[in-house]
């Protein structure tokens, strides 16, 4: 391949890594240069295969379908399932981990037993079936007989989203090294140009794909639907998917007339294994000092098995060892679609001319890896070239990890903004009060050991704090003992009864509203009952001096109507921001004239998100950096440094790094204690600089190799000893037939 079509490779896996890190199907592609292709004529069009054109198709709705359904999936599992936000991102990345470790097994079977062309199938089937029923068990009308909005049977749910799954984690990992693969198949050996262009066309497909999905899908599930109650669309985020992975199916089946299908050729990883387990067996069997000591370890495999195969297993070996650090950074690297996402759903994502889903902040890095990659390929690595500086692949993958690192230290910092945002909600033996004067004068009080004054149709800014019961005085007149309730906030509504003040308590939320909503409530201190609507839902008739249930509203202007029974309306228009919470104050001085919205008194409960989600970019663009100079850098270096029939085991091996990475996370959010989300953060920078100097540190003792060299130095020692050992097995005959001829004498004798 030259160089600049090895650049537009590269440009391609750059792109699909955030993606993909299974993009290394080249490697295993040129695996299948060692197995001569049948010379089967195929329809062409412009030097291209007919076929190849269904497999691309094919690859853009499967990877559509994967990453539309993973782009809502963490926030699938804390708003529908109503898991916390550990157990949400435990889950999410156990399920990644099984997409990357199921892409060996679904290589042994296609190379094994079923071929690519029925392993593709048999798995797209298992796969649709998992997009389906992830897609019904996101029906909350499914099992809500009561049509509250809620979920009867919650784990019968939970249990058709676990089996989704890990039909999905068989299907997309299984098919994940057969569909590339069996692209390259389709061309004759004449079209190596060609099947170059294919694997760019090809990754590209992957690109659009998973760039659409996760900017719809979000959009998706941010409408409403529902037959009893309207809620966020997660059937439709989910359906729309699926319906991409039968697409894919049925249009890789109508070309099946038209591919070329190689059959089975057995499986180099499983070669690779059993040379590696006997070696290990033997070394065990002859562990007594008697024996003498080999070179390797793996040199023991050699009364099996042929040097060339040893010397490639032990160059792979040298590899993998190197790939021992690399999880940690996948670790951290997976995170943009589990805790990111849900920092994001905690922020502004009002960007003027267009909202922001908080699922859909994951667009910004392969839209940065866009820009970065010609960059960092075309200026930054050249310049440094200039400079005479040795920036070999492994001191850029160190550079990477360290950006890696780095973008978790910026998400630290984010965090800290939000938290000193974020209202603070009383504990376990504390309660909150908030007071509102409906009284036409101004009032003293004093609640326990707070004095101050409220103006008429007013509230105080903050909750007052309590700790244990306390007295509350309203004028000179007014005493009332007042019990503190086990972690309730609540808002005390000041009226006047008779001749003396008279509060009134209501409960209020205690937690900030899910998904960016914002929580709106009325009181209604007007003479009569009134009612209020927003659009199709209605907070119900209210009245006199009485509190509104909470409706959750979108973010936007939000159009009231409040209504009395004469049929008389009032407009109120409100403009919210994301994640806060208001009480609507009606006061006694009301009326339904033109001016009417002016009179209004709106009380903030809890304030809206203020971190703007642009905060997230910096985070975003330093793990972009981090992905282009560690990624592309490793999987070049891994094919550079791999035996030339080996490529797929090295690809194996970098595709369990992201597994393992993702086992990392679950197990640390899960053991890990820390109660700031910041800490954590810090937590996974810190691991990962620490890695980060080991791996420099095994990196440092690394000597680079050419495979190619080696395997052809023992091309051509094999037929030197190839004629010793038949001259040996020569001489050895000719003995034995001595020791017969004077075996018969001897016995002649007798």
């Amino acid at each position: 391949m030259d160089r600049s079509h090895k650049s537009l490779c590269l440009f391609a896996e750059a792109f699909s890594r955030r993606r993909d890190p299974e993009s290394t199907h080249t490697a295993a592609m040129e695996d299948n240069d060692e197995t001569k292709k049948p010379k089967q004529k195929t329809a062409v069009i412009c030097g291209y295969p007919i076929s190849i054109f269904f497999i691309v198709v094919n690859e853009f709705c499967e990877r559509f379908s994967y990453y539309g359904m993973r782009a809502v999936l963490v926030l699938y599992f804390k708003y529908f399932l109503k898991w916390d936000d550990d157990f949400s991102t435990t889950i999410y990345h156990t399920f990644v981990a099984l997409c990357y470790l199921t892409p060996i097994l679904g290589a042994i079977v296609a190379d094994s037993w079923l071929g690519k062309f029925k392993t593709i199938i048999y798995l797209s089937i298992v796969y649709t079936l998992g997009q389906v029923v992830m897609a019904i068990s996101a029906i909350h009308d499914l099992t809500d007989a009561n049509k509250d909005g809620t979920p009867d049977n919650m784990t019968l749910h939970v249990a058709l989203s676990m089996v989704g799954l890990i039909l999905i984690a068989l299907g997309t990992g299984g098919i994940k090294p057969c569909v590339a693969a069996f692209g390259g198949d389709q061309f004759l050996d004449h079209q190596e140009k060609q099947r170059s262009t294919f694997f760019s066309i090809f990754y590209l497909s992957i690109n659009a794909g998973s760039l659409l999905s996760t900017v719809i899908t979000p959009i998706l599930r941010a409408q409403e639907c529902g037959i009893h109650t309207k809620q966020s669309c997660y059937p439709l985020a989910f359906g729309v998917p699926a319906a991409l992975m039968v697409v894919a199916l049925v249009v890789f089946i109508l070309g099946s007339g038209m591919y070329i299908k190689t059959p089975p050729q057995g499986n180099i990883m499983v070669k690779v294994c059993t040379c590696i387990g006997f070696a290990i067996k033997n070394r065990f069997r002859h562990r007594s000092s008697q024996y003498p000591k080999r070179e390797h370890w793996m040199d023991w495999s050699d009364e099996k098995y042929d040097k060339l195969l040893i010397a490639q297993v032990k160059m792979v070996l040298k590899v993998l060892f190197l790939y021992i650090p690399l999880p940690m950074f996948w670790a951290l690297f997976d995170q943009q679609g589990s805790r990111w996402t849900l920092q994001a759903t905690i922020m502004d994502g009002n960007f003027g001319f267009l909202t922001i889903q908080p699922d859909q902040m994951q667009t910004v890095n392969p839209i940065l890896i866009l820009i970065m990659v010609p960059i960092m390929d075309s200026v930054i690595y050249p310049l440094i070239a200039k400079c005479k500086l040795n920036f070999s692949p492994l001191k850029r993958m160190t550079v990477g990890m360290l950006f890696a690192a780095l973008a978790f230290v910026a998400a630290a910092l984010v965090q800290l903004q939000i938290d000193q945002t974020m209202p603070i909600f009383p504990s376990s033996t504390e309660s909150q009060v908030k007071y509102i004067n409906m009284m036409s004068t101004p009032l003293d009080v004093k609640a326990g050991n707070n004095h101050f004054t409220l103006k008429p149709f007013t509230a105080n800014e903050d909750y007052l704090t309590f700790g244990s019961p306390f007295t509350l005085l309203l004028g000179p007149n007014a005493t009332y003992p007042i019990a503190i309730g086990e972690g309730n906030r609540s808002t005390s509504v000041i009226v006047q009864e008779g001749t003396l003040p008279k509060p009134i308590t209501f409960s209020d939320t205690t937690s900030k509203p899910e998904q960016g909503a914002n929580a709106i409530r009325f009181f209604n201190g007007f003479n009569i009952t009134l009612n209020m609507t927003w659009g199709d839902q209605s907070f119900g008739n209210i009245p006199t001096n009485d509190m509104s249930k909470y409706v959750l509203i979108p973010q936007g202007v939000a159009q009231y109507q409040i209504k009395n029974a004469l049929g008389s309306v009032c407009n109120y228009k409100q403009e919210l921001g994301f994640g806060s919470s208001y009480t609507i104050v009606i006061p006694p001085t009301f009326n339904f004239e033109s001016t009417c919205e002016q009179i209004l008194i709106p009380v903030v409960d809890i304030k809206p998100n203020i971190i703007h989600m642009a905060w997230q970019i910096p985070q975003y663009f330093l793990m972009t950096v981090g992905e282009v100079v560690f990624s592309v850098t490793g999987l070049e270096f891994s094919y550079s440094q791999a035996p030339s029939n080996m490529k797929s085991v090295l690809q194996a091996g970098w595709l369990l790094t992201v597994a393992v990475g993702n086992i990392v996370v679950l197990i640390i959010a899960e053991a890990a204690t820390l109660e700031e989300q910041w800490a954590e953060y810090i937590l996974f920078a810190s691991l990962l600089v620490l890695v980060c100097f080991i791996f420099a540190f095994m990196a440092y003792f690394y000597t680079y190799i050419d495979p190619a060299k080696i395997e052809a130095e023992f091309a051509y020692k094999e037929p030197e000893e190839e004629k010793k050992r038949k001259s040996v097995e020569m001489s050895r005959k000719s003995s034995h037939s001595c020791s017969e001829k004077d075996e018969e004498t001897l016995q002649t004798k007798i």
